[in-house]
């Protein structure tokens, strides 16, 4: 799974768009017990989600009319500039430019060939995650994508992302996991998965999703279904990996939570 250090090309970082402040930030605090750090004027508003005291990513107001309501993952960089010129030599594009956010750090957004968002974050004072795979943190991140080899293909000359083959107990499917470059395996952060293979991820497009560990997904299912949210896809016992479900906030931002098996 994903280091629990700072790795180039590793995912640092997730971020919340809504259209609703408040009412997300409720949902998420009774959901996973995350509290907000209010971000003033010279950051937009932006403001931090933690637990108990750790950071665990952040939350912007955006209007529905700007974006629909999603959470987004960033990736490490030392040099933003860089892989933004990487990113459009590969054949992705620029979301906006480039900017510095106070001393806190450098910042771009981009999307892949096929449309799927991304954001690359290079760290200053603001290293990014204080706390991961730890239950309600961070703990995975997957692509869902029309073209799983292409997409290897782009963020391998992006970020230099080496890829692994994993049959999925039980069946004859296999998944494409992913980890930075120079690390093996034991490293992988994520997964590429074709969106034909989830119809309801397939609706959204091409896209980023952030998984959350949790210590109960029924538990959780339930609580986001007494909060306002809604099960996107059942929860699933997958063997050998986890049991999982994906979940939309009442302002419909999804994510997967899941309850990892223990590592052999």
């Amino acid at each position: 799974m994903i280091s629990p250090t700072f790795l180039d090309g590793a995912p640092n970082w997730v971020d919340l768009g809504t259209p609703d402040l408040d009412g997300a930030t409720a949902f998420y605090r009774g959901l996973f017990g995350w509290d907000l750090i209010p971000g003033g004027p010279e950051v937009g508003g932006y403001g931090m989600l933690t637990l108990d005291g750790r950071y665990v990513g952040g939350v912007m107001t955006v209007s529905e009319e700007e974006a629909p309501s999603a959470w987004s993952v960033s990736f490490q960089s030392p040099d933003v500039d860089a892989t933004a010129r990487a990113i459009s030599e590969a054949g992705g594009s620029a979301a906006f430019d480039a900017m510095d956010v106070l001393d806190f750090g450098r910042m771009g957004g981009f999307t892949d060939p096929a449309g799927a968002y991304f954001g690359v974050w290079q760290p200053k004072e603001h290293p990014g995650f204080g706390v991961i795979q730890e239950p309600n943190t961070f703990l995975w991140a997957e692509l869902y994508t029309t073209d799983v080899p292409a997409a290897a293909a782009f963020f391998g000359s992006v970020f230099g992302w080496g890829t692994d083959e994993m049959k999925v107990e039980g069946s004859d499917y296999t998944y494409t996991t992913v980890h930075p470059a120079g690390a093996g395996p034991d490293a992988s952060f994520g997964g590429l998965v074709r969106m034909g293979d989830v119809p309801s991820e397939a609706a959204r497009g091409p896209h980023w999703l952030p998984y959350f560990a949790v210590a109960d997904v029924d538990a959780v299912v339930a609580e986001a279904r007494r909060l306002g949210g809604r099960e996107t896809l059942a929860a699933m016992e997958v063997p050998g990996v986890g049991k999982m479900a994906n979940i939309a906030d009442p302002y419909g931002a999804v994510f997967a939570v899941m309850k990892p098996d223990p590592r052999q």
